[in-house]
């Protein structure tokens, strides 16, 4: 604990949210080109689009997915699945970019064995939130959760084990990466309603990245 103390005190760059939750400030931004284009692949294959969840609330974020399998909501419930609703085809693979962060990015907080199966893709207008939820809809929560933001900064809410805990509130930029499991895995976490801007990349959204193992 001592040697995790000294390195945060030295590399500003990391901060620390919770016992086994860590924001990396900027740690995509070398992979930024490569991972654009594995963005802009997917969506061919996989268009976005406003998924419903089982009250029948439309969802303010657009979303698709890549991977083995992708998560999807609708009038059913929340589940994984193999094939994209929309089109009947299994989800695009994982492009090797996005997988290449996820596994460096989890190494980097501490999770040196993740292998993400799966990849959520949200993308955020101004006025989208993504309300406080838990993640488990997973098989095996021993996985940590790998979040990337890109485009439009965005502030992200990070909980407790119930919908009352304490919310903390953290600033995401362009490239900034948080990981979060062990004893925060099942934290409830949301994103608060997205502010307009302009990104020089992006343009008028943000776009996340939610990699998990899902099997």
């Amino acid at each position: 604990m001592t040697d995790l103390f000294a390195r945060l005190a030295i590399d500003p760059s990391r901060e620390s949210m919770a016992e086994g939750a860590t924001l990396l400030r900027g740690f995509a931004l070398p992979r930024e080109g490569p991972i654009l284009t594995g963005i802009r692949s997917v969506v061919v294959e996989a268009p976005f689009r406003h998924m419903v969840t089982p009250g029948g609330y439309t969802m303010s974020v657009a979303m698709t997915n890549c991977g083995n399998v992708g998560w999807v909501t609708d009038r059913s419930g929340y589940r994984y699945d193999r094939l994209d609703p929309e089109t009947g085809k299994p989800w695009p693979a994982l492009p090797s970019s996005f997988l290449g962060l996820a596994i460096a990015a989890a190494q980097e907080a501490g999770y040196p064995n993740f292998r993400p199966d799966a990849c959520l893709i949200n993308r955020y207008t101004p006025g989208a939130r993504l309300s406080l939820h838990q993640d488990k809809d997973e098989c095996d929560f021993s996985n940590p959760i790998v979040s990337v933001s890109l485009g439009l900064p965005a502030t992200f809410q990070f909980g407790g084990l119930n919908r009352n805990h304490a919310i903390r509130k953290y600033a995401l930029h362009h490239g900034d990466v948080a990981v979060w499991g062990g004893p925060c895995r099942l934290f409830y976490h949301g994103v608060a309603e997205l502010k307009d801007g302009e990104h020089q990349t992006l343009g008028r959204m943000r776009i996340n990245l939610t990699f998990r193992r899902a099997l």
